[in-house]
């Protein structure tokens, strides 16, 4: 039965069909199959979501989805331009540095690319960068959203874990700055060996004291956010009504650009894709209960941990299996499939479940822009009006040096752990 399971849940994906509808058919079909009992499917629907931590999900959604709509990251961009100036490779170190700063408002890996990418990529091309190379980077600099804090991804971690969701932000910040800075040594050598951006003429009479103050209250958002939930004031998920409401007062009160027509709008797309992802959740736990059930996880663990001689060695077959599955499936469906299997080798090896979160995720993060399925390539590709194997070639190197950030992070644990245990020690 769990090679049926998992074998029809490839099988359909092959075909070509989504994710969500492959994990949920193949579940449903061995559930079936095996006479486990076809009326659990609802049941285990209604608890799959129905947990206090998930609530995060759809309303940081929302706040991403209201700081983009208010302009918030129209002028993120503008400040960061003038900061760093104008010169060759200096909009590729803007675009990382935004998608890293915005990241920490909307915590999802597509809505930070498509964020930034609808502003930067067509600047990018007028500055004379590639098509490919500018989707490959936003794509790329749009995942670190998995990593920095409020991420979704962590929420979901700590929500099947039971891991402490505040701490796993705060293991968070040194990765995802860590990330940021992988992406941006190749993003400014490939710009100054390709000759990209090169110094315009056409420079805005905006000063960089006048970007500042209209860029100051998105500047304060992740403070607001990420202050009151490590200084104790309110829960993660409560952090997440705080930045709607924030949201609320930047689009109506400070920059006016939200009417009514626009909110109803934005609730609408909002709940869309707050959908999206609530659907795989429910549907890869319904995956994950029938695979937990036959034994085929406890197998695939017993199996791995035999093979594993020593930690490194173990911690090298983890993260071979996640970034092959980050290249074709989907963060949410990974974290429910595969964690059941990692937990008894977490235990056998005394891995620290904080930094072991941290180090999942950033291994995620780049199977968000590593083909096959990049599904931030599929957003930024769009942008740009190219194809989507226009840009394979490109997100080569920023693939690499992620990598090496995610050894670094793999290795050294405390890289993960310097925050926490500052902040424990405050």
């Amino acid at each position: 039965m769990g090679v049926i399971l998992f074998g029809s849940f490839f099988l359909l994906m092959i075909l070509g069909v989504p994710i969500a509808v492959s994990i949920g058919l193949s579940a449903i079909a061995v559930i079936w199959m095996a006479d486990l009992g076809i009326t659990i499917v609802s049941p285990n629907f209604y608890s799959g979501i129905a947990k206090f931590p998930l609530l995060a999900i759809p309303l940081f959604i929302l706040a991403g989805f209201l700081f983009e709509r208010c302009g918030i990251s129209e002028r993120l961009v503008v400040f960061a331009d003038k900061l760093v100036g104008r010169r060759e490779g200096a909009l590729a170190i803007v675009a990382v540095a935004v998608c890293v700063f915005f990241g920490g408002i909307s915590g999802s890996g597509p809505a930070d690319a498509a964020a930034i990418g609808a502003i930067l990529i067509p600047a990018m091309i007028a500055e004379n960068y590639g098509g490919g190379f500018a989707a490959g980077l936003i794509a790329a600099g749009g995942s670190t959203a998995i990593i920095v804090p409020p991420s979704i991804a962590l929420i979901i971690y700590g929500a099947l874990t039971n891991t402490s969701i505040t701490t796993l932000f705060e293991a968070g910040i040194v990765p995802g700055v860590l990330a940021g800075l992988s992406l941006v040594i190749p993003a400014y050598l490939i710009s100054r060996r390709k000759g990209y951006g090169k110094a315009r003429t056409d420079i805005d009479d905006i000063t960089l004291w006048q970007a500042f103050r209209q860029a100051f209250f998105g500047l304060i958002a992740p403070g607001i956010i990420l202050g009151g939930l490590y200084g104790g004031i309110f829960t993660p998920t409560e952090a997440a009504v705080v930045a709607v409401v924030y949201g609320v007062f930047l689009g109506f009160v400070v920059y006016k650009t939200l009417t009514l027509k626009l909110f109803y709008e934005l609730l609408v797309d909002a709940s869309v894709a707050s959908a999206i992802v609530m659907i795989i959740v429910t549907l890869a736990g319904l995956f994950s209960w029938a695979a937990n059930t036959l034994g085929t996880l406890d197998a695939i663990a017993n199996y791995l941990i035999k093979l594993s001689t020593t930690p490194l060695v173990a911690l090298f077959f983890v993260n071979l299996m996640l970034f092959v599955a980050g290249t074709m499936i989907d963060a949410i469906s990974i974290y429910y499939i595969f964690l059941p299997i990692f937990l008894p080798m977490m235990a056998k090896f005394h891995w620290n479940p904080i930094w072991f979160g941290v180090m999942m995720t950033l291994n995620l993060a780049i199977g968000q822009f590593t083909p096959p399925v990049a599904v931030n390539l599929y957003v930024t590709t769009h942008l740009a009006n190219i194809s989507i194997e226009e840009t394979f070639r490109e997100v080569i190197p920023f693939v690499l040096f992620m990598l090496v950030a995610l050894l670094l992070v793999a290795l050294f644990p405390q890289i993960s752990l310097i925050i926490p245990k500052l902040l424990k020690m405050m």
